[in-house]
């Protein structure tokens, strides 16, 4: 008897699956237990716009659609010129693809290799232009600049800022300026273009470490705390975890400059801090 009611249990099951859409069929499919994760996609590389400058070390894709013979990816070498089949040396430094392209094609024209050449140029690996980010952020390293990216853009690209990182970032022009300091909440909201500015090849970018104080005694979650400018002893407390239910909020202590201190619980923090939760009494 048990049988036949696996038997129509499962013709049941099959008569539901066959009577869903197919895209629900799949939703409705329940993986292999132990069967692999699928591996995440790696995201695509990043193709750089029609503004882009050529530089050295830049790597150039050139091709005819109706010629497939004629085909060519070379490496703009130090002098900022490359080699092609037919015309020999060409410059290509400081340029845009489209303009490198209407050059390319001009020297075939005058060479008497084609009349009417119809060529695609794009940049295939930007190596020339980038900028250098330091410090507290997911991944430092060098950034090409392959197309025009504001701050947070660059920011995002190096994993954002770490939690142990500070509330603003410095960027160092190239051309040694002076260093300027952004907001990172404002580089998240948006809300102030001024704090977002376009960067400029060279720069560099960095994130200090964010200034620490710490809280010590009956909070859930005692030991060192990011400092962010503003923050009063309660959402310092806050950030602890709260007190324990052994701790009290009344007659907070905070160790300051080699001094101890009874602020109220809306005093503001400073950086160094050393913030002390007493027991309640019972």
């Amino acid at each position: 008897m048990s049988r036949w009611k696996t038997s129509w249990g499962s013709l049941a099951a099959l008569f539901v699956l066959c009577s869903l859409p197919v895209g629900a069929v799949a939703q409705a499919v329940v993986p292999v237990l132990g069967a692999p994760a699928p591996a995440a996609s790696a995201l695509p590389a990043p193709v750089p716009d029609v503004s882009y400058v050529i530089g050295v070390g830049d790597t150039v894709e050139i091709e005819m659609p109706d010629r497939p013979d004629f085909k060519a990816a070379p490496k703009v070498d130090a002098d900022g010129n490359i080699q092609l089949p037919l015309v020999g040396n060409l410059p290509a430094s400081n340029r845009t693809a489209l303009t490198l392209r209407d050059q390319i094609r001009d020297a075939l024209i005058k060479g008497g290799f084609f009349t009417n050449p119809n060529l695609t140029v794009r940049v295939g690996s930007a190596q020339a232009r980038y900028v250098t980010v330091l410090g507290a952020v997911g991944q430092s390293g060098l950034i090409p600049l392959d197309r025009t990216y504001h701050l947070s853009e660059i920011i995002a690209r190096v994993g954002g800022i770490r939690q142990d990182g500070a509330d603003y970032v410095i960027i160092r022009p190239a051309n040694n300026g002076p260093q300027k300091r952004f907001s990172v909440q404002a580089l998240a909201t948006g809300t102030d273009p001024a704090q977002d500015p376009v960067v400029s090849p060279g720069d560099t970018i960095f994130a200090p470490m964010a200034e620490l104080f710490y809280v010590s005694g009956q909070v859930k979650t005692p030991g060192s705390q990011s400092f962010i400018p503003g923050m009063t002893v309660r959402q310092a407390i806050g950030r602890a975890g709260g007190v324990t239910d052994l701790g009290t909020e009344r007659g907070v202590k905070i160790n300051r400059d080699g001094k101890t201190i009874q602020p109220g619980l809306d005093a503001k923090v400073q950086a160094g801090d050393v913030i002390i939760i007493g027991e309640r009494l019972f």
